[in-house]
């Protein structure tokens, strides 16, 4: 670690970084059709060798929580992790968690596994550091994620986790910690219940939070109260996916990840600057994740971050990419959408929105086209039809009229 970056590996460019990455896919690819059974089947008859550029990537399936969570159901109590883990249990695989679902996910034995200290150092944690956890240590592994980044720089934790606020506010009024680890909602209510109780916790100086959206107000109330606060974004299954530096400039990419931003309901890549789902391949060898699909949204950043790190940026969470939405008694699903439009090459985007009240529900497929030739929304329509089963208006509109907010279903009707 240098002053201002965790390694070297953050201020490499861009082009070695590609290299190194494209490098290293096929092997990571071949890793885990060899060594776990739910990849062996996805990935079957793909040649891992071939994997080795984003386009090449990009034409293996998406493999979504979903899934995971219908491979974990079928398997139990044969396999609990549904063919995911390439670990044993044992010295190797220290822990089991539960998310919610449940979802259970295993943790490998190496140094910091998740790779939450390059999120930590990044909001300025530093060795000797004391830090007052308040992620959940019951069952959810938020807890070990932040104590295994902690512990990676040389920081000392205080395993608060959550409720029990008069006792938390007294550790921190006696152990003195500068560094809060946990959701950003509870960091305000510890915050609100020290003001009102005279409670000195002015030792707390920066935070680490995840969980949660960081909205900039609630960001700059805390910097109000002499709060440096730094959101990252990681989950369970794969761990740091991007963090926050003081550039304040959305969220620099992990270097263990491959992140590519894909039109929701399909695995194709959007162009950059487009809201898309976030997909993610990690090089992590225990729980070699594939091409997974967060149903989150984001999009990509241009250009590289103030601080000096070079990898690719997102702005941070912009919603879910999960929009299906009942009509008329019928689920209607983003890759319904999807199908539709690859069906005319002559369509650019489209947007599917529901209008009306429950009950009487109104269909109209928006569509970005250039030139459209005659009786090109009639075809539509009827595609839309053969697809969902439904009725619906097709209006054509011009290119980059449809806003860039990931939304491929707009749900606008009246619940009143």
């Amino acid at each position: 670690m240098d002053k201002d970056h965790y390694d070297e590996l953050e201020t490499r460019s861009a082009a070695q970084r590609e290299a190194q990455l494209m490098a290293g896919l096929p092997g990571q690819v071949h890793h885990a059709q060899r060594n776990t059974a739910a990849f062996a089947e996805i990935l079957a008859g793909v040649d891992a060798l071939q994997v080795s550029s984003r386009a090449a990537l990009a034409r293996l399936p998406v493999t979504r929580k979903g899934d995971l969570q219908a491979r974990q159901r079928a398997q139990q109590p044969a396999d609990p992790f549904g063919g995911f883990s390439a670990l044993v249990r044992g010295a190797g695989m220290p822990r089991i968690y539960a998310s919610p679902g449940p979802i259970y996910e295993p943790e490998g034995s190496t140094r910091d596994y998740w790779r939450i200290g390059r999120a930590m150092y990044a909001a300025g944690f530093r060795a000797g550091d004391l830090v007052h956890n308040a992620f959940s240590y019951h069952m959810t592994p938020g807890a070990f994620l932040m104590e295994s980044g902690a512990h990676a720089i040389g920081c000392s934790v205080f395993p608060a986790g959550v409720g029990q606020t008069e006792q938390q506010l007294q550790a921190i009024r006696e152990l003195r910690p500068v560094a809060y680890a946990g959701t950003p909602s509870f960091l305000r209510i510890l915050v609100e219940k020290a003001q009102e109780a005279g409670s000195d916790i002015a030792s707390l100086r920066k935070g680490l939070v995840g969980g949660e959206a960081l909205p900039t107000s609630l960001r700059d109330w805390f910097q109000e109260r002499g709060l440096a606060v730094y959101q990252s974004y990681a989950t369970a299954d794969l761990g740091l996916i991007a963090y926050e530096t003081s550039s304040r400039e959305g969220l620099v990419v992990d270097e263990g990840v491959l992140v590519e931003i894909v039109r929701p309901g399909t695995g194709d890549p959007v162009a950059a600057g487009e809201v898309g789902e976030v997909v993610v391949t990690t090089m992590n060898p225990a729980y070699p994740l594939i091409r997974f699909g967060t149903g989150d949204l984001s999009a990509e950043l241009p250009g590289a971050d103030p601080t000096g790190r070079t990898n690719m940026r997102i702005r941070g969470w912009l919603g879910r990419a999960d929009q299906t939405t009942k009509i008329r008694g019928m689920f209607v699903h983003p890759g319904q959408v999807a199908e539709i439009v690859r069906r005319f090459p002559e369509i650019l985007r489209a947007r599917l929105v529901v209008s009306g009240e429950m009950a009487n529900d109104r269909m109209t497929l928006q569509v970005e086209t250039a030139g459209a030739p005659a009786g090109l929304d009639a075809r539509i329509g009827e595609a839309v039809r053969d697809v969902t089963k439904l009725r619906a208006d097709v209006e054509l509109v011009a290119p980059g009229t449809l806003p860039n907010d990931g939304k491929v279903i707009e749900d606008a009707r009246s619940y009143r």
